[in-house]
């Protein structure tokens, strides 16, 4: 055998290996019991612990959705806090079985680092955020500003590519963590912060007077955000998209943690399937036919998941905007779960 077939023998070889071991995370995750979950070291909204250590956000919630899919109950999770530098790490190694931590579909993403996405399930901006004593009004403003971004980030490129794009120049700021990055601004050492909108809102939000700030109009990119897996794993891949647009699903059928029970006596075919009436679905994922049922009792939908972290009813005030049911405006559209 000549040493170039030897080589690509060997690399064959390895690929299979290391696909029979991605296969095995279902497996794995049912043999130690629970799922865990990589998240943000702290943003308001998707993934944030409070004073008991005990951790929430609609992050949290897509970790709880696939240990109640998993399990038939959603407390059977654990989160590990990872920064924007270690998630891509930890979830190569095995240190989690899943990332759901906002985090940005990319191509290189999916085609470089052995992970792909599973879904999006908030659709997000990058934005800029300045305090209103600079009397900015655009990022267009901003020439020659010091603006604090996060390393490792598309936030980082896109910033770059946007000043670039509109011939200004900026200083950047680079600071790892966001909370510092955030204590850096307001201290004055940054004019302006960047990053996804939803987590400048977060972070003006925890402010003592948060009127103080003001996040610009431009967008700088498109963020969809949403769970990665490690490649070769189909089965694990599979179920992590199907609990995301279970949970969808049941918001477009109005099937809510409140009345899934009573919907349980639905005559509409495709909440049947959805709550494991009729069919034999669950199979296909490895899971008991309530999969989806379980998910919705004990977590709820995709739209009660929003408006209990992010919505109105939050500091965040967030609107659906892009996040809302096709239906409605929006472009958050489940799958068929037939």
């Amino acid at each position: 055998m000549t040493l170039v077939k030897t080589i690509a023998c060997s690399v064959a070889l390895m690929a299979l290996a290391a696909n029979a071991q991605a296969g095995e995370t279902l497996d794995s995750v049912k043999k130690k019991g629970f799922v865990q979950c990589g998240v943000s070291t702290g943003i308001a909204g998707f993934s944030l612990a409070d004073s008991k250590g005990v951790w929430s956000g609609i992050d949290v919630d897509m970790c709880s959705a696939i240990a109640a899919a998993v399990f038939g109950d959603a407390k059977k999770y654990k989160v590990t806090p990872l920064t924007t530098q270690q998630r891509f790490t930890a979830l190569q190694s095995g240190e989690v079985d899943v990332l759901t931590r906002n985090t940005t579909a990319t191509i290189s993403r999916d085609t470089t680092l052995g992970l792909v996405s599973t879904g999006i399930n908030y659709y997000d901006s990058q934005g800029v955020m300045v305090k209103k004593s600079l009397g900015v009004k655009s990022a267009k403003e901003l020439d020659g500003a010091a603006v604090c971004v996060q390393p490792g980030t598309t936030t980082e490129l896109n910033l770059a590519d946007w000043f670039r794009g509109q011939g200004i120049k900026f200083n950047p700021v680079v600071i790892n963590n966001p909370e510092e990055a955030m204590r850096s601004f307001t201290s004055g050492r940054c004019d302006g912060f960047t990053s996804d909108k939803s987590q400048l809102a977060a972070m003006r939000a925890a402010q003592a007077t948060p009127d103080e700030f003001d996040i610009l109009p431009e967008d700088f990119s498109k963020e969809p955000l949403g769970p990665f897996v490690r490649q070769g794993d189909e089965d694990w891949f599979t179920l992590v998209r199907w609990t995301l647009n279970a949970m969808l699903e049941a918001e477009e059928y109005g099937i809510t943690s409140a009345n899934v029970d009573e919907m349980t006596k639905s005559d509409n075919p495709n909440v049947q399937r959805i709550l494991g009436v009729s069919g034999e679905l669950g199979k296909g994922l490895k899971l008991d036919n309530k999969w989806a049922y379980n998910i919705i009792k004990q977590v709820g939908n995709y739209g009660e998941s929003f408006e209990r972290n992010l919505g109105k009813s939050t500091a965040l005030k967030l609107e659906r905007g892009l996040n809302a049911q096709w239906r409605d405006g929006g472009v958050m559209y489940g799958w068929p779960v037939r």
